[in-house]
């Protein structure tokens, strides 16, 4: 039940993040980057795409996805609609990753050490939903308050 759960977040959230990115109009705004906001939406983007290839697709789905962080902040100027077609791709890698994972793989102990300390699979999920929608609002906000026409 807990997969079904995280599974329907992440594929809501994800859903939000393409609807964001498509609700540039005109999609340069979508790298402004103004005072105090630290990171354009563009590259907020690029940071869940690439956090969730690693930590869902790579280390539990076994895919063969390489990130650089690094890239994901210094990026600039992706077309919009590469931004889309990343986001789908990732819909579909959470999905296939979490497909096969058991109740007993939900309650182990996820086999990298990413936070301060071990967490349970479940734990770690969770952690990558808040994630995602901790970002999601800030692309949100960024939207309304840089991206409008």
């Amino acid at each position: 039940m807990f997969i079904e759960t995280i599974k329907l977040l992440f594929e809501r959230d994800l859903n939000g993040l393409k609807i964001e990115i498509e609700s540039y109009k005109d999609e340069s705004k979508i790298w402004l980057v103004a005072p105090n906001i630290a990171n354009a939406a563009g590259n907020l983007c690029l940071h869940l795409i690439g956090n969730l290839n690693t930590y869902i697709g790579a280390t539990l789905g076994g895919t063969n996805y390489v990130r650089n962080r690094e890239l994901e902040f210094s990026l600039k100027n992706i077309p919009q609609k590469e931004l889309i077609k990343k986001i789908e791709e990732t819909i579909t890698v959470v999905n296939e990753s979490l497909n096969s994972i058991t109740q007993e793989e939900i309650e182990a102990e996820y086999p990298i050490l990413v936070l301060a300390e071990k967490t349970s699979l479940m734990f770690f999920l969770a952690h990558l939903t808040t994630h995602l929608s901790y970002h999601l609002g800030q692309i949100n906000y960024h939207r309304r308050l840089l991206g409008s026409d």
